[in-house]
């Protein structure tokens, strides 16, 4: 099993693939700066389709190569936060601008599949399990985000997407919720890392080995969040290492063969 995250700058996207080879894709950002884009990688690789497709935030930098990838590699489930309709989604997006490319294509995704699934996923020795805020309780994307757990052998990672405090909050009421974060050992932090995303509450029942961010070079105070003091921390040479960048270390592989160690590794 391997996952590999991608540097897509501020934005996000991670490929798993599997035990028999079937992909799951969480997001489709794509690096404007660099022309990378995940559609293109994948298909590289000699897949023809992407199994499950998770969209974790309903912003544009999660989903802008989404045009490019449902051209070349069809989709054959799709995963989202189920409580808002397209229609509602295209009216709440509506209000901020111009729908973009990204939000189209998903749009396009919805009405096409007419229903998403959300139930867990358990085969191949791979495990996922959602979490999510209802609308119109929420009405913001980022606390609508499709909180993403996945377990396989040693690795049991959390994808939140954009989820911020109030978000958090919102989850934390649910037993099933924290019994799931006390299992995470590779915590992929909310919103790139960014202040509005970090909620210590969470580390209450959540003690990982290691924190992942996704984000673009340091501009802004808010990018600054207290990460490492949450991490037990992995050896890394010869030293230790709290927390993964990819703006720092590039694109970060996790995985693991079938009742051996996991194994981390950054190629920038």
């Amino acid at each position: 099993m391997i996952i590999k995250i991608f540097d897509v700058a501020h934005g996000f996207c991670a490929h798993i693939v599997t035990d028999s080879g079937k992909s799951i894709l969480v997001d489709c950002g794509q690096n404007e700066e660099t022309g990378f884009q995940p559609s293109n990688y994948i298909s590289r690789q000699g897949r023809t389709d992407i199994e499950r497709l998770i969209v974790s935030n309903y912003d544009e930098d999660h989903i802008s190569d989404l045009p490019n990838l449902t051209t070349q590699l069809p989709v054959q489930i799709l995963y989202r936060n189920p409580s808002i309709s397209a229609d509602e989604l295209e009216g709440l997006k509506s209000e901020a601008g111009p729908i973009q490319p990204g939000m189209r294509s998903l749009l396009d995704l919805i009405r096409q599949y007419g229903r998403t699934i959300t139930q867990p996923f358990e085969s191949d020795g791979t495990a996922l399990h959602f979490f999510w805020n209802p609308y119109p309780a929420f009405e913001d994307t980022n606390n609508l985000s499709l909180v993403t757990f996945f377990h396989y052998g040693n690795i049991h990672t959390i994808f939140p997407g954009d989820l911020e405090v109030d978000g958090w909050s919102g989850l934390l009421a649910n037993e099933m919720f924290r019994t799931e974060l006390g299992r995470v050992n590779v915590f992929v932090a909310s919103h790139h890392g960014r202040e509005s995303g970090y909620c210590p509450d969470v580390f209450d029942y959540c003690h990982p080995e290691l924190v992942i961010i996704s984000d673009e070079s340091i501009q802004y105070d808010t990018q600054n969040t207290p990460y490492a003091q949450h991490a037990q921390g992995i050896e890394w040479g010869e030293g230790r290492r709290y927390v993964l960048t990819t703006r720092n270390d590039g694109m970060i592989t996790i995985s693991e063969e079938r009742g051996g160690e996991a194994t981390i590794r950054t190629a920038r």
